[in-house]
C-alpha cells in the first residue's frame, strides 16, 4: 500500500499568506498542514509516500518536510508542472504508484485523528476497487458531490455542480485499486480543463465496478481559506494539546488551562489563557494571549491582546491595545497600533507585511 499526498496548487484561495509559500505549509497549532497527513499515513501503517509538488512551491515543500526519516516513512517527491486536476496527478504519479494499491489525500484537508486507519482497513478486507468518504456539508457546490440512491448506493458523481443533487460531499480522501489507471486513461478533460478525478470514478461506477461509498462521521476541514485553517487550530488545539511548559514565566505572568510553551521563550507580566501554543524563542511582555492561539516560533508580541489566531514565525506586534480577534498573520509580518480602537481587529496579513496604524 502506497500514499500520494497533494501539496502542489497555487494557494489562491489562502492570498495574501499564500503568495510566498505553500498553503499546505502554512501551521495550524505550530505544525504545517501537510505534516498531519504525512503522521496520519504513518500511524496508518503506509510509510510509502509520493507528495505531489508544483515549481512554485516544491523546493520550498521538500525543504521542510524532507526525506521522510523525521515522520519515520521514505517520501518521493512527484512534480505536476501544472495543475491540471487531481486526475492528472494520479497520472504524473504512475512511475511512483505502479500498480499498488494506494491511499489519495488532499494535503490541505484534515480529518479526525484515527479515522483514516479505520477506512484503510475496510478498503483492504472488503477488496473494493475504490472506496470514497462522503461528507454532508452546507455548501456542495464547491466540492465534488455524489448522488445517492435509498440505499446509499452511489449512483453518479459531479465536480462542483451549480445545481448538487446532494449535500454529500467527495471528502479529500480516496483510496484506490490499480484499476483507477485504466479509467483515468479513458476519461477526458472537464469544462475547466482538468482531468477531474470525479469523472475516473465515475466511469469505474459506469463499467460496475466494486466502489464502497462510507459517511465521514468525525470531523473533516479543507483548510483552503482563512476561517477554515482557524477552525482547525481551534480543533487540534481543543483535542490534541497537552500542557508542557518549557519556556520561562515571570512571577507576574499567568498561566491557566492547557498551554504548551517552548524553550526558550519568555512571558513577563502575561495573562496566557489556554488553549494556547506558543513555540520556541518567542517573547512575551505585557500580554494578553487568549484562547485557540497559535504562536509560532521567534514572534515577539509586546503590548497586545489576541485570542482566536494563528501567528507565523518571526511575527511582531506591539502597542495593541484592543483585541486581536480571528485573524492570520504572517511570517515575518510587523503590526503596530496605538492608540485604543473601540471595536476588536482582524487580519489576515502576508508575508513580510509592515501594518502601522495611528
Amino acid at each position: 500500500m502506497k500514499a500520494l499526498i497533494l501539496s502542489g496548487g497555487k494557494g489562491t484561495r489562502l492570498r495574501p499568506l499564500t503568495y510566498t509559500g505553500a498553503k499546505q505549509l502554512v501551521p495550524v497549532a505550530n505544525k504545517p498542514i501537510l505534516w498531519y497527513g504525512i503522521e496520519e499515513m504513518v500511524t496508518a501503517g503506509i510509510t510509502d509516500i509520493g507528495i505531489i509538488i508544483s515549481p512554485e512551491t516544491g523546493e520550498e515543500v521538500q525543504a521542510k518536510t524532507g526525506n521522510g526519516d523525521k515522520f519515520g516513512a521514505n517520501i518521493t517527491y512527484i512534480l505536476q508542472e501544472q495543475p491540471a486536476g487531481l486526475a492528472h496527478a494520479v497520472k504524473v504519479a504512475r512511475p511512483f504508484l505502479a500498480d499498488s494499491p494506494f491511499v489519495m489525500y488532499l494535503g490541505d484537508n484534515l480529518i479526525q485523528q484515527g479515522d483514516l486507519s479505520y477506512f484503510l482497513k475496510q478498503f483492504q478486507q472488503q477488496h473494493h476497487d475504490a472506496l470514497i468518504l462522503l461528507r454532508a456539508v452546507a455548501n456542495p457546490s464547491a466540492f465534488g458531490v455524489a448522488k445517492v440512491d435509498e440505499n446509499g448506493k452511489v449512483l453518479e458523481l459531479i465536480e462542483k455542480p451549480k445545481v448538487p443533487p446532494s449535500n454529500l460531499a467527495l471528502v479529500g480522501v480516496y483510496f484506490f485499486s490499480e484499476i483507477i489507471h485504466q479509467a483515468i486513461a479513458c476519461i477526458q478533460p472537464s469544462a475547466r480543463g482538468e482531468l477531474e478525478i470525479t469523472d475516473a470514478i465515475q466511469h469505474l461506477i459506469s463499467q460496475k465496478k466494486q466502489i464502497l461509498a462510507c459517511k465521514l462521521e468525525g470531523w473533516w476541514l479543507d483548510t483552503g481559506k482563512k476561517d477554515d485553517l482557524l477552525e482547525a487550530n481551534r480543533l487540534i488545539l481543543d483535542t490534541s494539546l497537552q500542557t508542557s511548559i518549557a519556556g520561562e514565566i515571570d512571577a507576574q505572568s499567568q498561566v491557566i488551562g492547557r498551554v504548551e510553551i517552548g524553550s526558550g521563550s519568555k512571558a513577563i507580566n502575561c495573562t496566557i489563557r489556554g488553549p494556547v501554543i506558543i513555540g520556541e524563542n518567542c517573547h512575551l511582555e505585557n500580554c494578553f494571549i487568549g484562547p485557540y492561539t497559535s504562536i509560532a516560533d521567534k514572534s515577539t508580541l509586546i503590548d497586545t491582546e489576541i485570542e482566536h489566531s494563528v501567528v507565523l514565525e518571526g511575527a511582531k506586534i506591539s502597542g495593541i491595545h484592543q483585541r486581536i480577534i480571528d485573524s492570520l498573520i504572517g511570517q515575518r509580518a510587523q503590526v503596530t497600533l496605538a492608540p485604543r480602537r473601540p471595536k476588536a481587529l482582524r487580519f489576515m496579513i502576508g508575508d513580510d507585511s509592515q501594518i502601522e496604524l495611528s
